[in-house]
């Protein structure tokens, strides 16, 4: 045996040492350590640097034994390959673990019927609740009705119902702020391309696009108006579309980056230089938008408060579904626009 092992081992030490090293009873210390509430004051500030001090790590799991809680957290997403509901899916876990929780996801392809099916999965799981990033405005959502008539936590992110607690950008803010850019330029005839009609997020950067045209007394004929997925697919399809119009739009207005990709190709196959002569602004600001042959002016969503704004709503007690929480987005300019082209 060695002079190592034969030395005495160290105790860990218990949240019983830590309240007596602190002079606070276990309960109190108990109460700062939880990282789901944690309180304030100078006692509890004391019981967590004498914790760090000493390596003390909770024991979490006993921790929501006692509670009846798991600290997981289900969310739902439409696809992982969506980079935005890869980067507000990843902002969800940074922010959950911040707080204690763990957090894991289902995707539903946007499919009630899958949506319903992988979310009861995670109801077996005992999850604490959820954050939904699927919510739609028709009222096909079966999965969601099923948790309020549970009592199920739950709060939505990115797109609302109208009625749950959501956290969401403000889009119609943000189609503005794309639509006044690309008119700043001197562009008119400026076309829209939204994702499902059943999306509140395509729906508001719509109704902020319509609202900016008709502040500058500009018509909004409905050949330029296209609704599909949010897909590079559709974009390509749409992007053709418009292109073949006997009067084509000199810049384009998309409901995320995807869509701008997809007709950026579309022009890019007609010949059509962007953004020579046509201007194109996204919307996400996904990290690919800056590594484009042509970067592309987008609107930036802000994920990290989105996800924190929709766990506060998730974890308080008294969440209120009476008003969304309005994140502001800010439009990032780069190369993909251009002053209007002469006819």
């Amino acid at each position: 045996m060695s002079a190592d092992d034969a030395k005495p081992q160290r105790r860990a030490l218990t949240l019983n040492d830590i309240a007596a090293l602190a002079g606070v009873s276990r309960s109190a210390a108990s109460r700062a350590l939880d990282r789901t509430a944690p309180v304030k004051g100078a006692k509890a500030d004391r019981v967590r640097k004498i914790a760090a001090e000493h390596g003390y790590v909770p024991n979490t799991w006993a921790a929501n034994l006692r509670r009846q809680r798991t600290g997981l957290i289900g969310v739902v997403v439409s696809r992982l390959t969506d980079t935005p509901m890869a980067m507000i899916y990843e902002a969800i876990v940074e922010q959950a673990a911040a707080r204690g929780y763990q957090a894991t996801v289902v995707t539903t392809d946007d499919d009630p019927r899958k949506a319903l099916e992988r979310g009861r999965t995670l109801v077996s799981q005992r999850v604490d609740g959820f954050i939904l990033t699927t919510a739609r405005t028709d009222g096909a959502d079966p999965f969601l009705l099923e948790l309020q008539e549970q009592r199920v936590p739950y709060s939505l992110v990115m797109r609302t119902d109208g009625t749950g607690p959501a956290a969401l950008t403000d889009d119609v803010a943000g189609g503005g702020l794309a639509t006044r850019h690309l008119i700043d330029q001197g562009h008119s005839r400026i076309a829209y391309v939204g994702g499902p009609a059943y999306a509140s997020s395509s729906q508001n950067r719509e109704a902020g696009y319509r609202e900016a045209m008709t502040e500058a007394g500009l018509a909004v004929p409905p050949e330029l108006v296209h609704h599909s997925d949010f897909s590079i697919e559709a974009g390509v399809d749409v992007g053709r579309r418009l292109l073949a119009l006997a009067d084509v739009p000199t810049a384009v207005f998309t409901a995320n980056d995807n869509l701008a990709i997809g007709v950026m190709f579309a022009a890019q196959r007609a010949g059509v230089a962007v953004p020579e002569r046509l201007s194109i602004v996204g919307y996400t600001d996904t990290p690919i938008a800056a590594r484009l042959s042509v970067p592309l002016t987008s609107v930036k969503v802000p994920f990290d408060d989105l996800a924190s704004d929709a766990l506060d709503l998730l974890l308080d007690d008294e969440r209120s579904a009476a008003a969304p929480r309005l994140s502001a987005p800010s439009l990032i300019v780069r190369d993909s626009v251009a002053p209007r082209p002469l006819a």
